[in-house]
């Protein structure tokens, strides 16, 4: 199922796309005001988000701009309309994949969401996120904003398991374990201790990084 989010303040048209795409099994929520999409997205990744230009509460440029900035590969189609030739190539500068011009086909839109997810990953297979961090599976790379971080391999393996589990508490026997046992090496609690001061300091102590004292550790957004 393609999970869509569509960015849109024209209740008419934003219920006749989500009523299409859902009838062509996808899921699509619909936002009228760009703060919320904001939320949205930092809580959870969609496949595509498809993004009017004119929203009550800001435009749709500053939103894609704003995207690109935290997420470089999440697909993005403009539907706008905006059509004239200044517009559309504004969009793809600022980070959109495709720019579709109302009023469009259904039909068309449908087959150019499907085209531009055969070209693209999805982001949310290969990269997982929390406030600024990222972590790039693909790569076996952590980047807060755009500054890549350095770690050890315990580190990165740490920090993987609490960005996969976002929102849940990992007790510190669990992660002792998947971290360090699987691979036949006997480590003691402290050793644990000692990987995560590490891993905080070169993540310059994120607040989405949380000690749960006496049990574990856990990943949530906070911006």
């Amino acid at each position: 199922m393609i999970e869509v989010y569509y960015v849109e303040d024209d209740e008419t048209i934003g219920k006749s796309v989500k009523e299409y795409l859902e009838q062509q099994n996808c899921k699509v929520t619909v936002f009228d005001r760009i703060a919320d999409v904001k939320k949205a997205l930092i809580g959870h990744l969609p496949m595509i988000v498809l993004l009017d230009w004119n929203m009550p509460d800001g435009q749709g440029n500053e939103l894609c701009l704003w995207i690109r900035e935290r997420w470089k590969t999440l697909p993005v189609i403009y539907l706008t309309v905006r059509g004239d030739s200044h517009d559309i190539v504004t969009g793809f500068q600022n980070g959109a994949d495709d720019y579709v011009v109302k009023p469009f086909d259904l039909a068309v839109l449908y087959s150019r969401i499907l085209a531009l997810l055969r070209r693209t990953k999805t982001v949310t297979d290969t990269k997982l996120f929390c406030d600024d961090l990222m972590l790039d599976k693909e790569k076996t790379a952590v980047y807060d904003g755009q500054k890549e971080i350095v770690v050890s391999q315990p580190e990165y393996r740490l920090l993987l398991i609490l960005m996969e589990n976002k929102g849940k508490t990992i007790t510190r026997n669990l992660l002792l374990e998947q971290v360090w046992d699987c691979s036949g090496n006997y480590v003691n609690d402290n050793t644990l201790t000692v990987t995560m001061k590490r891993l905080r300091e070169k993540l310059n102590y994120p607040a989405c990084l949380k000690t749960i004292r006496s049990f574990g550790y856990r990943m949530e957004d906070t911006q």
